[in-house]
């Protein structure tokens, strides 16, 4: 393939990785919305057991019927088993810490995650992250600032494991780019989903369960539907392109989460929450306009 060849199928990817990465942050913020609904009559470890149960049902199908169960085998090999234990601690430890902090500060913390992606990416793996993607980025993460304005006696100790939950959030985004080719992604997504399950019901045993009934349990079918949905999309987004083009666009979920939130539960974002909002977009029609921009040097 000739350099020009191979800068458009870049280019091809990078967009692909772009809207698999804003409908996978879609899938979260509903299932967020879902959960949090769950959550003032279950136990957390009990609702992300049960989530998950049904989440892995759910992508076993989608193997099924993308006629992939010959690669289940790679799930307990190399990457994939790695990426999905990572995950899987990933997600227990930001959870930890969120039920020891504000909600805005946990989600402050945590929309890190593209820094961390472009950080790893420029040093472990040699991409190259022009001043032109680092601005996108930090403009995007000063949007969400200004959108959750956490307060700053809401930051403790617990801020540092959610850090951490974070960073291993972005060696999990990284670690999808190693796994190999031929492996599905739908098989990728179906290991995530048994290593969270597997995980949340050892914790469960400790914590406890409550009795729920078929509204809660109603909730959580939805929201395993769009779990599974955003385990899918994060991992075929990721598996493609160029991790800081894509990585910024994790900010969609913050736009997706004002609207829910307007239109759920009537929140409306104050003048300083507006001027964040603008920034998110802009950071992301930032990079798009890039990569238009080197699209059109390629022809």
């Amino acid at each position: 393939m000739t350099p020009s060849g191979d800068a458009a199928a870049l280019l091809r990817a990078n967009r692909h990785g772009i809207l698999c990465m804003c409908a996978a942050m879609a899938c979260f913020v509903a299932n967020d919305s879902l959960v949090k609904y769950a959550s003032q009559s279950m136990a957390s470890a009990q609702l992300v057991f049960i989530r998950g149960v049904l989440a892995s049902i759910l992508v076993l199908a989608l193997v099924r019927s993308t006629r992939s169960l010959h690669h289940a085998g790679e799930m307990v090999r190399g990457t994939v088993a790695a990426r999905a234990w990572v995950d899987a601690v990933a997600t227990f430890t930001y959870l930890l810490a969120l039920f020891h902090l504000p909600l805005v500060n946990a989600t402050a913390i945590m929309m890190t995650a593209p820094l961390f992606i472009a950080l790893i990416a420029a040093r472990m793996m040699h991409e190259r992250v022009g001043p032109g993607r680092w601005l996108a980025i930090l403009a995007g993460f000063g949007g969400v600032l200004l959108v959750i304005q956490p307060r700053a006696e809401g930051f403790n100790a617990w801020s540092l494991v959610c850090l951490a939950g974070t960073v291993l959030m972005a060696v999990r985004d990284v670690m999808t780019r190693h796994i190999a080719p031929g492996v599905p992604s739908s098989v990728v997504t179906l290991a995530t989903a048994i290593a969270v399950t597997l995980l949340s019901g050892a914790v469960s045993v400790v914590e406890g369960w409550r009795p729920f009934g078929v509204f809660e349990g109603a909730l959580l079918a939805f929201a395993a539907l769009f779990l599974a949905g955003g385990y899918y999309f994060i991992v075929a987004g990721m598996r493609h392109g160029e991790l800081s083009v894509i990585g910024p666009f994790r900010y969609s979920g913050l736009l997706w989460a004002v609207i829910i939130g307007f239109l759920v539960w009537g929140d409306v974002p104050n003048a300083l929450g507006w001027i964040g909002i603008a920034l998110v977009a802009l950071s992301g029609l930032y990079v798009v306009y890039g990569e238009r921009r080197r699209a059109s040097r390629t022809r």
